[in-house]
C-alpha cells in the first residue's frame, strides 16, 4: 500500500515507518521540513503529487507545558494542520489514520477511559488536541482516530530516558504517585496505526496504549528494576512539582469496541525499548 507518514522525523514518526517499510508499504516519510502541514495548500500539493492510499498523521505540536503560553502554535498544528491533513487525504480518496491523546479528558474517572465517554481538556496542549480529532471527522470520512498515552520511544525526549539520566547520576529520585495512565512504547503503537491504516472499514475513535496502568513512580520503578539500576524511588505528589499545565490524574484509555486493537503490557513496552538501547 502507498502509505504516507507525516512527522515522520519525530519519535512516532521514525517508528511507523519503520514498522511500515518493514511491512513491505510503499512508505514516503514526511518530515516537518519536507512538509508543513500548517500550511494548507502545501499539504494539499503533496497529497495530489503523491496520491497515497492512506495517511498516518504523526505531525504534532507534544510540548504540553509550552502550550500554555503558545496556545496559537499548538492549534496551528494540532488543530489547523490535522485539519489539513485530513482534508487532503479526502481529495485524493486516501484514509487518515490521526494520532490523538489521553489528555482529551479531565482525569476524574477512576476506571479506564471509553471511546464515548465525555471530554474535558485540562490545558491547552489536550484542547487543541481535541479540536484536531474534530477537524479529522469534519473533514474525511474515512478516518480512524487514535488516541494514546504517555508515550517511550526512540528519537525523542520522553519519561523513560529522563528516568534513566537521573537513575545514573543519583542515588534516588522523587517521581508523581498521584497521576496514573498507560505507558506506550512507539515500537508497539506503531504496528497498531500501520493495521489501522490497513483497515478501511475501522472508521471512528480508537484507544490504543499499552496494557495495564501505573503512576509515573512505578513506571520509574519498572525502568530501574528492568535496566538494572540501584536508585531508590521517593514518592511525591503533583503539587510538589507544580507545572504549567495541569494533568489528568487518572488518564488510562480502555476500549468498547467489538474488536479492539490491543497492545502488549506496558512492562513488556519498556523492556523492548531498553533491550534497543543496549542493541544500539
Amino acid at each position: 500500500m502507498k502509505l504516507l507518514v507525516t512527522g515522520a522525523q519525530g519519535m512516532l514518526g521514525r517508528a511507523v515507518v519503520e514498522c511500515a517499510t518493514r511491512l513491505g508499504h510503499d512508505v514516503r516519510a514526511a518530515t516537518r521540513a519536507e512538509l508543513d502541514v500548517t500550511d494548507a495548500e502545501a499539504t494539499r500539493q503533496a497529497l495530489l503529487a503523491g496520491r497515497p492510499r492512506a495517511v498516518i498523521n504523526c505531525a504534532a505540536y507534544t510540548d504540553v507545558d509550552g502550550a500554555e503560553s503558545d496556545r496559537q502554535g499548538a492549534e496551528r498544528v494540532n488543530a489547523g494542520g490535522a485539519g489539513h491533513v485530513a482534508a487532503a487525504a479526502a481529495e485524493v480518496a486516501a484514509r487518515i489514520v490521526h494520532v490523538s491523546t489521553d489528555y482529551v479528558f479531565d482525569g476524574s474517572k477512576r476506571e479506564p477511559w471509553l471511546e464515548s465517554d465525555p471530554v474535558a481538556p485540562l490545558g491547552v496542549y489536550g484542547e487543541t488536541k481535541l479540536a484536531g480529532e474534530q477537524a479529522v471527522a469534519e473533514a474525511n470520512p474515512a478516518h480512524a482516530i487514535a488516541r494514546t498515552a504517555w508515550l517511550f520511544g526512540d528519537g525523542g525526549k520522553n519519561f523513560v530516558d529522563t528516568m534513566l539520566g537521573l537513575g545514573a547520576g543519583s542515588d534516588e529520585v522523587s517521581v508523581v504517585t498521584d497521576q496514573v495512565g498507560s505507558p506506550t512504547w512507539t515500537g508497539h503503537l506503531a504496528g497498531a496505526l500501520v493495521e489501522l491504516a490497513e483497515r478501511p472499514s475501522e472508521t471512528g475513535i480508537h484507544h490504543i496504549a499499552g496494557a495495564g496502568a501505573c503512576s509515573w513512580n512505578e513506571l520509574a520503578l519498572g525502568v530501574f528494576e528492568r535496566a538494572g539500576i540501584d536508585c531508590r524511588v521517593l514518592p511525591a505528589t503533583s503539587e510538589q512539582f507544580p507545572r504549567p499545565a495541569a494533568r489528568p490524574a487518572y488518564s488510562v484509555l480502555g476500549s468498547e469496541r467489538r474488536d479492539p486493537l490491543v497492545l502488549p503490557r506496558w512492562q513488556d513496552g519498556v523492556a523492548r525499548y531498553l533491550a534497543t538501547r543496549v542493541a544500539v
